[in-house]
């Protein structure tokens, strides 16, 4: 069965392509295939669409929705239109070209008018065929896109008409469903891609240093984080082993509390149901913040922010002391599940066994007394 992609995840496909990950790296992120990858940006010649937004004159969904409620509660259009704000015309129209009172249906109207509001723009080298000449005349003599806009404003200053920015002349070449400029002709330019790339582009895989979209630098993170002073800031990794699986870690930068959790994949939605379903059950003095590397499974970030209302601080490219709390307590846990050796065998259960041993050991640096002590000494003082 052909997988369907949601906006949200559209948009993270852009995001990160323009971060300069490659195919395999975005596919990971997902749980999908890089075929499904490259189809998704292919369509827009690697240039994320612009968003469509609903006209503000337009009905919402919402209204038709108060539409279809009043013509079952048998209220005339005039008041179904005093109650929405609206012109009676306007309800009428809607009513009308809907199949009419008796088969009004709110969700089938809303879909059909969000279609019918398609209406692609033309772009500007459609509407101007002598700029669209010289254009295709200067690609061909191997221009870039911003040689040929500066040349015409210092050229043809006076000229509006004559004018157009380098991103229009990429979008027009690389976004096919335009049909303005010959796909052919990115030949001519420099590094011949067939669709627009990140200058940080490579196809070498999960390089780890890739720039989290939105990610928040833990040079950001609050002064109270670091200095430890209080519960719920946590810093978390992956822990892998043989055969491609994984868990995930977690400990309390105050109390050393560790939290072990099974993972269906490393891909950034399994990490992040794993995530938001541990700290769920935890209370909310427990949940401030979280640090992470910049490992593609957090790329899912934001959503994690939105479920548990933590934010995400994210470490600098290869400085795994910044959050060296967790590394020392990953050290321990090899102890248990030695590398090269297979995490999949392993059952919740018996993860939650490992943490315990490890929050009930005591620590020199907690003065000997145990995680699971300070854990609960602190959440009883906060209480």
């Amino acid at each position: 069965m052909k997988r369907s992609y949601t906006q949200e995840e559209r948009d993270l496909v852009f995001d990160l392509w323009k971060q300069g990950a490659g195919f395999s790296d975005i596919a990971r992120v997902l749980d999908a295939k890089p075929g499904s990858v490259f189809t998704i940006l292919r369509d827009s010649g690697g240039i994320k669409p612009e968003q469509r937004r609903r006209a503000a004159k337009h009905l919402t969904s919402e209204e038709r929705e108060e539409i279809r409620a009043g013509l079952s509660a048998k209220m005339s259009i005039r008041a179904i239109a005093r109650q929405l704000n609206r012109s009676p015309s306007t309800i009428s129209r809607e009513v009308n070209r809907n199949r009419g009172r008796r088969w009004y249906k709110a969700l089938d109207a809303d879909r059909i008018a969000w279609s019918k509001a398609k209406r692609p723009k033309a772009c500007r080298l459609a509407t101007k065929p002598e700029l669209r000449t010289l254009v295709v005349e200067k690609l061909q003599l191997n221009w870039s896109p911003e040689q040929i806009s500066g040349w015409l404003k210092a050229k043809m200053s006076r000229n509006a008409s004559m004018q157009i920015s380098h991103e229009t002349i990429y979008k027009t070449l690389y976004v096919r469903s335009r049909k303005t400029l010959d796909h052919s002709l990115t030949s001519h330019l420099r590094r011949s891609h067939k669709m627009r790339q990140s200058r940080h582009h490579s196809r070498s895989g999960d390089r780890g240093t890739i720039n989290i979209v939105n990610g928040v630098s833990i040079h950001k993170r609050p002064r109270n984080v670091k200095n430890r002073r209080s519960i719920g800031h946590w810093e978390g990794d992956l822990v892998s082993g043989s055969g491609n699986t994984h868990i995930a870690t977690l400990v309390d930068r105050k109390t050393r509390f560790t939290l072990i959790l099974k993972l269906g994949g490393k891909d950034a939605a399994s990490v992040n149901s794993a995530l938001i379903k541990a700290f769920k059950v935890l209370p909310e003095t427990m949940r401030k913040s979280l640090t992470w590397d910049r490992g593609m499974e957090l790329a899912m970030h934001a959503d994690f922010t939105l479920e548990t209302k933590m934010p995400v601080y994210f470490c600098d490219p290869q400085s795994p002391w910044q959050r060296g709390t967790n590394e020392n307590t990953n050290s321990l846990i090899r102890q248990y599940f030695p590398k090269k050796t297979s995490l999949a065998q392993h059952s919740q259960t018996a993860l939650d066994h490992v943490a315990e041993q490890l929050n009930g050991r005591p620590r020199k640096t907690l003065k000997f007394r145990t995680p699971e002590e300070m854990m609960g000494w602190r959440v009883a003082s906060t209480a």
